[in-house]
């Protein structure tokens, strides 16, 4: 017997008919194998908006979740997760994200402005291209007066693909940066490309990505409390929503008591009714 809870009332991802969201759950239901005397019942977990707030710049990410218990004879029951995670607002933020993080101006040192960022589906990475303007200066004292010279700079452009991946204890992620082409100006390109300087801003741009992604992610957010503390993640990818829009995948497996699932079925309902 297969439950579907609430498919009448509210689409499971943002965006997604109730057709497309009832097949998505046949779909779910009907790739999770069980034994002749196994019953499986599929809860939707609708939509909870996460609002964070990275580097004062305020982004909303939206987070539904699939669930599906296989019940077992003996009490302990497997659960498939599946979590998703809009990252639209993020896409549309990266720009202010990555300007409180990274923007500089040291009057004797570095020069740091971002112009533009983008983080784009490729599946089932994303891709980060990053358009920014540097300077570094030097000071010193001429006839007892400070002076300041430019010693180098100009403007780049950084590319970087990141990977979302699990971390040991199977609750939380972390992204695996690959460098991708550099387009810089003259000896610029040298420090970005080899320097300490490149190593620092992919640096900064992976954590800022990580941080949006991580609070967005939280499962303690999204999942009703008779799954929080027991729910694991298993693997991530990114994907492309549609138009271009970015999205990111969680699927895990757990195995909770037949008295949880009857606290997971009553949480559904009544955050449905909440609604």
């Amino acid at each position: 017997m297969i439950l579907l809870e609430a498919t009448r009332h509210t689409p499971w991802v943002a965006r997604h008919t109730l057709a497309g969201s009832a097949l998505a759950l046949f779909l779910i239901a009907g790739t999770f194998p069980c034994r002749a005397n196994d019953q499986t019942a599929t809860f939707q977990i609708p939509p909870v908006k996460i609002p964070l707030n990275v580097k004062d710049q305020p982004i909303t990410i939206a987070a539904s979740a699939i669930v599906a218990v296989i019940r077992k004879e003996r009490g302990l029951n497997l659960v498939k997760l599946e979590l998703s995670a809009d990252l639209s607002d993020l896409q549309q933020n990266l720009t202010g994200v990555l300007s409180a993080a990274l923007d500089k101006n040291d009057g004797c040192g570095d020069h740091i402005a971002i112009q533009h960022a983008t983080l784009a589906p490729q599946e089932p990475s994303s891709q980060a291209v990053v358009e920014l303007h540097y300077e570094r200066w030097a000071c010193a004292k001429v006839f007892g007066k400070r002076q300041a010279k430019r010693l180098t700079g100009g403007n780049a452009v950084m590319q970087m693909k990141l990977t979302p991946a699990v971390e040991k204890d199977d609750t939380e992620l972390r992204l695996v940066p690959v460098v991708g082409p550099i387009e810089a100006d003259g000896s610029f390109g040298e420090l970005l490309r080899s320097g300490t300087l490149g190593e620092l801003l992919r640096e900064k741009i992976r954590n800022e990505v990580l941080a949006a992604l991580q609070k967005g992610t939280n499962l303690s957010a999204t999942l009703p409390p008779a799954t929080q503390g027991y729910a694991r993640i298993q693997n991530a990818r990114f994907k492309d929503a549609g138009s271009g829009h970015l999205s990111v995948v969680l699927n895990g497996e757990f195995r909770i008591t037949d008295a949880q699932v009857q606290s997971l079925s009553q949480q559904v309902r009544e955050r449905l009714a909440s609604r």
